[in-house]
């Protein structure tokens, strides 16, 4: 079967021939996707290790901030022979005005990473710019966009702690985890900054998401500044590594996957390659086995840390607390000193749930960075998603009957196979899921059905000619049409379940999307969102040569 050439598989990255990657029926369920877990090639450990490679150093030059916390600051540092700034703007907020939704107008802090060194009249433009944010007007010099509210609560204590000449509670710090949470991190044009191509070429910046997540790990630091500043004292080092920075996300962040095919694919692609390479390691040497141990017990001290108020959320954190223990177990000397012992671990997880599975499977990538870190290089795919017009429409038959059974088999005529839909709220600016069979709306449905699609598509396909006879009679079904072909180059480009179903739960593809982001520790308010925290356990600004192992960190304080 000929396949368009703009859709060409993803590039052999000579991963071992003996095992075979996941199948996409298995892995792009929402029910695995929302089980999982950070890897090595998530983002923030990629640009951490991108970091330490180029022994990259972090300076201070402006520190305008008084003694309450207010005022701004900069942070540079020169990275992939480009210099960069994050420009920081503290500004005193009333109570009333904390909000950490998308449409509020003021935050405890705002950030800009700035490509450069800024100048006086730079720094005046973006203090007078940053809190304003969407409101605001931005140059191609602003990179990143972000802002941020306190925790309130840790952060008070932490400082009425280090004034009284004290470490903060231990049991405080691990209850939040953050000084400041995030409630946007902007990149790619938004607003008027730089667009991705700006700097998608330069060394350290290719990657997804890489600027944005320097932007976090900056914007960390400084919450450590801040509350040294104002509490006048300094923090231990283990109680830095654990503050982290908080974010909660919402359903904003749910369509991204769905309307990135082959940014998907590619992420997923890298996981999965990476998992089968892995899988084919004949043998471990000594320091490989005594790392997955040290690993097994990390996770135990991790899961043990991990509470949430969500009872759902809970009982599946205690499902693996409770499966732990067998998984230890398991690895006996024996099989662990056998052949392709990894495969054989693998192989054997199916017994345990499906959150368990998935944190083995990270686990499992840990102990492999030099067989298994390049794959970060093709997470970035650089081609988007076209329609090749001239594919026979029995070739386009051919795909949808071989990759799309999960769609045909859908009644989505049954009420519940249809009962949500979703939209752009006028009022929140956000996107959301309403119920179709109880509110007003559909006709505003943001076309994210699509299993629907292609279902309805294949029932009008003509059988004869060219893909541009029958879209030229049916131009509604063109986007289905580029789906199918899409998905037929790039086998993780599709979330095969109903996004429609009344059972869709829209946190599955948020958890999705933030373990490849780095984030751990999972805090769902609903089915609809969640907070997280980034950056917990990692480097500080001069720790980067310990950049590669901050994997489900520990509290250790």
């Amino acid at each position: 079967m000929r396949l368009p050439s703009n859709l060409a598989p993803m590039k052999d990255v000579a991963a071992p021939a003996k095992v075979s990657l996941r199948p996409p029926e298995q892995v792009m369920r929402l029910s695995r996707m929302g089980a999982a877990f950070p890897t090595r090639l998530s983002f923030l450990r990629v640009l951490l290790r991108a970091l330490a490679a180029d022994r990259v150093a972090v300076s201070r030059p402006i520190w305008a901030i008084d003694a309450t916390g207010f005022g701004h600051a900069v942070y540079t540092l020169r990275f992939g022979g480009f210099d960069y700034s994050l420009v920081v703007v503290s500004t005193d907020l009333p109570p009333d005005m904390r909000s950490d939704r998308v449409i509020a107008d003021a935050w405890d802090c705002a950030f800009v990473l700035y490509d450069g060194i800024p100048d006086a009249d730079e720094i005046a433009r973006i203090v007078a710019n940053a809190p304003l944010q969407e409101a605001a007007r931005f140059t191609a010099r602003d990179l990143v966009l972000s802002r941020a509210n306190k925790s309130v609560r840790l952060f008070d204590h932490v400082t009425q702690a280090l004034r009284a000449g004290q470490q903060p509670d231990p049991d405080a710090l691990r209850a939040t985890g953050y000084l400041m949470r995030t409630t946007a991190v902007y990149g790619n044009g938004k607003f008027g900054i730089a667009d991705r191509g700006h700097i998608a070429d330069r060394p350290g910046l290719g990657g997804p998401f890489m600027a944005e997540m320097l932007t976090v790990w900056l914007i960390r630091g400084f919450t450590h500044d801040l509350a040294e500043h104002v509490g006048g004292a300094l923090l231990s080092r283990a109680a830095k590594r654990h503050l982290g920075v908080g974010n909660a996300t919402g359903l904003g962040m749910a369509p991204f996957l769905v309307n990135h095919p082959l940014l998907l694919d590619a992420w997923m692609q890298a996981r999965e390659t990476a998992i089968a390479r892995v899988r084919a390691v004949p043998a471990l040497n000594g320091a490989q086995i005594s790392r997955i141990h040290d690993l097994v017990a990390r996770a135990a001290a991790h899961l043990a840390q991990w509470d949430v108020a969500d009872d759902i959320a809970m009982a599946r954190i205690k499902t693996i607390q409770t499966e732990w223990p067998a998984f230890a177990a398991m690895l006996t000397p024996e099989l662990l000193a056998s052949e392709y012992p990894i495969d054989q671990i693998l192989t054997q997880i199916a017994r345990w749930a499906v959150d368990t599975q998935e944190l083995i499977v990270a686990l499992v990538l840990e102990p492999f960075g030099d067989l298994v870190d390049d794959l970060a290089e093709g997470m970035a795919p650089a081609v988007l998603p076209a329609l090749d017009p001239v594919m026979d429409c029995a070739e386009l038959h051919a795909l949808i009957t071989r990759d799309w059974q999960w769609a045909l088999a859908i009644d989505y005529d049954n009420p519940n196979a249809c009962a949500q839909f979703w939209y752009v709220s006028a009022e929140k600016l956000e996107p959301r899921l309403g119920s179709r069979h109880n509110e007003p709306g559909a006709d505003q449905e943001t076309p994210l059905d699509i299993g629907r699609q292609v279902k309805t598509m294949a029932a009008d396909l003509a059988m004869e000619g060219p893909v541009a006879r029958f879209l030229a009679v049916c131009p509604q079904h063109r986007a289905a049409v580029r789906r199918v072909q899409t998905l037929a180059a790039h086998p993780y480009a599709e979330i095969r379940d109903n996004l429609i179903d009344a059972a869709c739960l829209p946190i599955d593809i948020l958890r999705c999307k933030l373990a490849f982001f780095g984030a751990a520790k999972f805090d769902p308010k609903s089915d609809r969102w969640t907070r997280i925290t980034l950056a917990q356990g990692a480097p500080l600004f001069d720790e980067l040569a310990e950049a590669d192992d901050w994997w489900l960190p520990v509290a250790a304080l």
